[in-house]
């Protein structure tokens, strides 16, 4: 009897400690499950393959654990806007979510012609406060009542990114309403000028020359007539002589470097080789427009000042010189925008190389992109 007690016992021990590591795991679990919640409004843009830009909205219900759905806006000024209802599933292990788009709900199209429907390809990441869809995309013809015969990619493809906001520039659908948390649009208020008394600069007085008023005595002027010398002859035959070449060096010019990269860390975001000695660099707000300005130098050298991100690039051109083929791009940040960091994507473009970096930088931090010029082969 004494021995089944026992066995009891042990038995009863070894599952109060299951119990007990389960109910340690399942706040984890739901953490986690909840960290990767797509619910939400994600915006920012898409390029095609040709290179042009479209803005992008996505308002997505992710209820159910491996599920989303929602509505896609697509938007090219006032030329092209489109609305779309869509599906997908989300793959929490590498944190894939694949987009389909269904039909369009609302569609303009200034230029005429057809719409295409899009079927992205996107991964979810997570930079400190900051969340992100990025991937690519594959559009076809839409064809409506009866069945579809193009394939994905008639209609091109190109690249996405986009950022989860609280705020969207369209009808917030149902499925959102109380369940996003929106912040205030705070507006950066000019500094106040403090009113100063001017006070007038106190010049010491000039002092005159002293001028001596006593009459100049007329002294009498004696001539002197020097002895006549006969010189030797002296030969006046030339020798040019040939000075040697002088080569002119050019010492590097040393731009001291401001005090706004000395005062912040300056942190790599990537190096670039390229092959072609004249780049091109363009700068796009990456994802909401929050009024974000920076400030951008080459090699110390001030390139943009106090310049506001948008939808529309900030250009910056220079060449390499092929005996210095090392050469820095610093983005300083002068505000952190409605939504800090203050982000940006980086397009830059060597000849046929093309490259795409996006940046982050605070009031602590400064981004740095480095290029190397190599000779192509």
């Amino acid at each position: 009897m004494n021995l089944f007690i026992s066995f009891d016992l042990v038995m009863l021990r070894t599952i109060y400690r299951h119990l007990f590591f389960l109910l340690l795991l399942f706040p984890v679990t739901q953490l986690s499950i909840h960290a990767q919640n797509l619910t939400g409004i994600w915006r920012g843009y898409f390029i095609t393959n040709a290179g042009e830009k479209y803005k992008l909205e996505f308002q997505i219900n992710g209820s159910s654990p491996n599920f989303s759905s929602g509505v896609s806006y697509s938007y090219l000024d006032v030329r092209f806007y489109g609305k779309a209802t869509m599906t997908g599933s989300f793959t929490r292990d590498n944190k894939n979510l694949k987009i389909r788009e269904i039909k369009t709900v609302e569609i303009k199209n200034m230029d005429g012609g057809g719409a295409c429907i899009m079927n992205y390809d996107l991964f979810y990441e997570k930079s400190g406060k900051e969340e992100f869809l990025e991937g690519t995309f594959l559009g076809k013809p839409e064809v409506k009542g009866r069945p579809n015969p193009y394939s994905w990619g008639d209609c091109g493809g190109g690249k996405v990114y986009l950022r989860r906001v609280t705020t969207s520039d369209f009808y917030i659908e149902p499925f959102l309403r109380g369940k996003i948390k929106t912040t205030p649009v705070i507006i950066n208020q000019p500094p106040i000028k403090k009113d100063t008394v001017k006070s007038k600069p106190t010049t010491p007085p000039v002092k005159k020359p002293v001028v001596n008023t006593k009459p100049v005595e007329n002294k009498p002027i004696v001539k002197n007539n020097p002895p006549i010398v006969n010189k030797p002859k002296t030969d006046t035959t030339v020798t040019k002589i040939n000075p040697p070449p002088i080569v002119k060096t050019n010492p590097p010019v040393i731009v001291p470097k401001p005090a706004v990269l000395k005062n912040r860390t300056n942190e790599l975001m990537k190096s670039l080789i390229v092959t072609n000695r004249d780049i091109i660099v363009k700068l796009y707000d990456n994802g909401e427009i929050d009024d974000d300005t920076i400030s951008v130098y080459l090699d110390n050298k001030l390139m943009l000042s106090s310049k506001r991100l948008s939808a529309a690039p900030l250009t910056i051109k220079f060449t390499i010189d092929e005996d210095d083929s090392d050469h820095e791009l610093i983005m300083v940040a002068e505000n952190l925008g409605r939504i800090p960091p203050n982000t940006s994507l980086m397009v830059v473009e060597a000849g046929e190389q093309r490259f795409e970096v996006r940046i982050t930088s605070t009031e602590q931090k400064n981004a740095v992109v480095r290029f190397r010029y190599r000779k192509p082969d």
